[in-house]
């Protein structure tokens, strides 16, 4: 998600970032408006960010019902068609049926009330606003297509299509039995079919008829890049749940004294190389320490002592723990190396810097093991 996006804002609480489809949108309604009328880039600008804003609000009616709920929205990934959010995941996990519906009901609610609004407001104070008239998405019509942009989001998020908020209904009454991968799976093969789905309604008429069929053409991609942005992360979650700390964690690795002294800490060479070290007095650990925390130290107030420069508080690991529930530990606190421990004593460590050398290794090494019965039985033939 990271990599096909960008930060845009932070709002209570919640990091919001945009995803590469919004640019993809601004630069298909420019391209089929060329020659409509003047300042059509800025029009597009225009109508693009007001597609964002409604789904701004949408996300924030989901945070504000999954924070009465207890659960706390960290990121959210822009969609022209929704946001993808990422809560805190025991959270999520521990959270019942009828909590994920209120939660995934709140967002389309909040669209729809804000139209009712608009169209009240209209009908009120300028009754020749022609709201309804075609075609609703327009750059050249910014209040009938805010009007627009909300019923759109709304009432899109309503179809039972993983990962709209109708398909995370679907998703919670089919993970009633306790299978929450299984029942994702099953959403978004529901979702891919209504994304095809809805290229196909806005293709087949897409070259007789007017531009309100390219955004359900686009409705239909945008669906299918959440679609498959979700089914990876849920892959990789449940891959992560079956790995443990101790098939991933590094048994080689440095530690240092809070008696050593900065200088001598920094030119200390360590194989493989190490940024982050436990710091050990005898056989107990009291602390940890970054190369990049030592040579600032170093840098503001000259040479001095490990103790005076580690971090004091940290958290640690069992070896039988899932990978899954340390990533999630790391993600919180913003930690960069995880120790573990096994009976009071420090056993490993895991860090981001050797997490993908050693998962690359297991997955190998599994990969060998599937392959051996069928080399023993050709030797044999």
């Amino acid at each position: 998600m990271r990599r096909w996006s960008i930060p845009v804002l932070d709002l209570f609480g919640i990091h919001f970032r945009v995803h590469f489809s919004f640019p993809l949108m601004f630069c298909l309604v420019w391209i089929l408006e060329t020659g409509h009328g003047p300042h059509v880039g800025l029009r597009s600008l225009a109508l693009v960010g007001m597609v964002m804003f409604s789904v701004i609000l949408h996300e924030l009616g989901h945070a504000l019902m999954a924070s009465r709920h207890g659960i706390h929205v960290r990121t959210v990934v822009l969609l022209p068609i929704a946001g993808i959010s990422l809560l805190d995941e025991q959270a999520q996990r521990d959270m019942d049926a009828r909590c994920e519906i209120l939660i995934a009901l709140a967002g389309p609610l909040v669209n729809l009330v804000l139209a009712l609004l608009i169209v009240a407001s209209s009908l009120i104070f300028h009754p020749q606003s022609h709201m309804f008239a075609f075609p609703w998405l327009t750059p050249f019509d910014l209040p009938r297509s805010f009007l627009w942009a909300q019923l759109f989001v709304g009432a899109l998020n309503l179809l039972p299509a993983y990962p709209l908020d109708g398909g995370r209904i679907l998703r919670a009454l089919l993970a009633a039995n306790g299978d929450r991968v299984t029942a994702t799976r099953r959403a978004v093969s529901i979702g891919q079919f209504f994304s095809f789905g809805l290229f196909l309604l806005g293709g087949a008429v897409f070259l007789g008829s007017n531009s309100n069929n390219l955004w359900i053409m686009m409705a239909g991609v945008f669906l299918f890049l959440a679609a498959q942005l979700e089914d990876r992360s849920m892959i990789l979650q449940a891959v992560l749940e079956r790995v443990s700390v101790a098939d991933v964690m590094s048994t080689e690795f440095a530690t240092l004294s809070p008696a050593d002294t900065l200088a001598d800490a920094l030119r200390r060479p360590t194989e493989p190389p190490q940024e982050e070290f436990p710091v050990v007095r005898g056989t107990d650990m009291v602390g940890v320490i970054s190369r990049q925390q030592m040579a600032a130290s170093f840098t503001e107030d000259g040479d001095g002592y490990v103790q005076s420069a580690m971090s004091r508080e940290y958290l640690v690991a069992a070896p039988q723990e899932s990978l899954a529930a340390v990533l999630r530990r790391i993600g919180r606190t913003g930690l960069a190396m995880i120790p573990v421990v096994e009976n009071d004593y420090l056993v490993g460590v895991v860090t981001f810097q050797n997490l993908m050398r050693k998962l690359t290794a297991l997955s190998l090494r599994r990969t060998a093991r599937k392959q051996e019965p069928t080399g023993a039985h050709a030797a044999q033939q």
